[in-house]
């Protein structure tokens, strides 16, 4: 598994918004074909052309510095006090021509958040998919081939996601 921006993308080319479900957890999967709640009382698939918009709120944002600092942070509660078994959550909002539906999914293992510039390269490509200039399966067949080594560098990581968007929307 690799993150890159707040996308989970598994081995087998899963990609998810968040962190990829356990048992009964609640995720958001994208596909080729639109996005699907996972879990407990969030199921549904909304097709991209129905989609007219996809939000995310309560994403923990930090500058870098911010983000060194809450890492450290972090890491020594988690030492001190044996961490947590929850990871923390956000929400993703689908807007449909027949409403928004508010989905729950957990923060994938980003100790301290997100620097804003991956943060806004994510919403960016987040929001081709749904003005359907851009495929989640480019984002798949990135997993399949490369998500095992693990999740890329920041500066990596950023530089993913300014690819795929521009890739797509040529």
């Amino acid at each position: 598994m690799a993150m890159v921006g707040l996308f989970w993308i598994a081995e087998d080319g899963g990609v998810y918004v968040g962190a990829e479900p356990e048992g009964i957890g609640r995720a958001v999967r994208l596909t080729r074909d639109g996005l699907e709640g996972l879990g407990a009382d969030q199921s549904g698939h909304w097709g991209w052309a129905e989609v007219r918009s996809v939000t995310v709120r309560d994403v923990r944002i930090r500058s870098s510095a911010r983000l060194f600092a809450s890492t450290a942070v972090d890491m020594a509660f988690s030492a001190v006090l044996g961490g947590s078994d929850l990871p923390g959550a956000f929400e993703v909002h689908v807007e449909t021509a027949d409403g928004t539906v508010e989905l729950d999914t957990y923060t994938a293992p980003a100790l301290g958040g997100y620097v804003q510039s991956e943060y806004d390269l994510f919403v960016a490509l987040l929001e081709r998919f749904v003005a359907g200039t851009a495929d989640v399966e480019t984002l798949a067949e990135w997993g399949r081939t490369h998500a095992r080594e693990g999740t890329p560098g920041r500066e990596e990581r950023e530089a993913l996601l300014r690819k795929w968007a521009a890739e797509d929307a040529a």
